[in-house]
């Protein structure tokens, strides 16, 4: 019974006793294949920092509104005997577009005239007599009172008839025509809406903050999804005196030629307002750009020897601090130097210290023409 137990533990031992050579042996054959593995090196795109001009600008969005709009509406009440235009129609300040029936006030005009001559002529002969005498003042006063009242008259008429005839207020561009022959228009009715787009407006919003970096006159380009292709130059014309007090920003107004009339009120805008150009200045692509928690990072790549001898190309983070961003491209404040290599693809896969190869791409170049969704 003994020996069979001492066998048993002899077993024991050389079973586990191999199980556990085996592993160190393991661990040792593995350390020594990581020892002699080469470090990899992961492929990146790059770019080399040099200085160039910066036009930076500041971003704003609005609508587009005309430089004079109107619903043109009629100021009395009445029946339309004559419309005297078409929708889309051209036209010039006075021309007549509407014309409501007057004929009982033409009437009365006619009539007031016809008291005319005799209501003169009586002013006149009792002028004459207080002259000899034979009249009191009072006389002469009720005749010219009576010729005043008159032509109060006649004024009024020729007024209430002009008021009739809808006249367009400035030169413009009729939009649909809301009115029919024959229709009884109450006060008020909107006719047609009326607008000059040979000039055009945008109105938006600028941060308090940026209020000391705009100014009347100052350049501006402006987008509108309708004309994708073509950029709209403008100037800015106006700046609200006051800032709203609730959400601290202030209005500011731009004027923009229209003469090819491709903008329309309503088009939804964006703009750039133009700043000074400012020389020697480090700008980078966004995509070399890692946002993190701790801040803004670029890649740095810099050449390095091994202890036998060997160069190759190593990355380490630095933090930079960044301004406006371009058409892709950004500007960097501070943390770059001119000469510096940065990573501009390929970052997903490196930290501190990693190693990398540099390789040829163009997939981060912009099309010549953004595919349409």
């Amino acid at each position: 019974m003994k020996k069979w137990i001492a066998s048993a533990l002899v077993l024991a031992v050389l079973v586990f006793g191999s199980v556990i050579g085996f592993n160190m042996f393991k661990a040792s054959k593995i350390q020594e294949f990581l020892a002699s593995r080469p470090i990899p090196e992961f492929p990146v795109t790059s770019h080399t920092i040099k200085t160039e001009e910066w036009t930076p600008h500041l971003r704003a969005i609005g609508f587009i509104e005309p430089i004079q709009g109107v619903t043109v509406a009629n100021e009395v009440a009445g029946k339309i005997v004559k419309i005297d235009f078409v929708s889309g129609q051209t036209l010039k300040t006075g021309d007549a577009i509407v014309y409501l029936d007057s004929e009982v006030e033409k009437a009365n005009l006619k009539a007031s005239k016809g008291r005319l001559p005799a209501v003169q002529r009586n002013y006149k002969r009792m002028l004459s007599l207080f002259k000899k005498g034979s009249v009191s003042q009072g006389k002469v006063d009720e005749a010219e009172a009576d010729l005043l009242t008159l032509q109060g008259q006649i004024e009024s008429y020729e007024a209430t008839i002009s008021r009739r005839i809808i006249r367009a207020p400035f030169d413009g561009i009729t939009g649909l025509r809301n009115v029919f022959m024959g229709e009884y228009l109450k006060d008020g009715t909107d006719i047609v809406r009326l607008e000059d787009i040979s000039r055009m407006q945008m109105r938006f919003t600028v941060p308090q903050n940026d209020l000391n970096k705009i100014s009347i006159g100052q350049a501006m380009n402006i987008f509108v999804d309708a004309e994708s292709s073509i950029t709209f130059t403008g100037t800015i014309s106006a700046i609200e005196p006051a800032v709203n007090f609730q959400s601290g920003v202030i209005q500011v107004q731009a004027d923009i030629p229209n003469e090819d009339l491709k903008l329309r009120s309503g088009m939804f805008a964006k703009a750039n307002i133009i700043l000074p150009t400012l020389t020697e200045q480090i700008a980078v692509p966004e995509t070399s750009i890692n946002y993190t928690l701790y801040g803004e990072t670029v890649y740095l790549i810099s050449e390095q020897t091994s202890k036998d001898g060997k160069t190759f190309k190593q990355v380490d983070q630095k933090i930079v601090k960044l301004g406006k961003s371009i058409d892709g491209d950004i500007h960097v404040l501070s943390g770059l130097e001119v000469g510096d290599v940065i990573v501009t693809s390929g970052q997903v896969r490196l930290s501190n210290g990693s190693h990398v190869t540099i390789t040829e791409s163009d997939i981060l170049n912009k099309p010549a023409e953004i595919p349409a969704l």
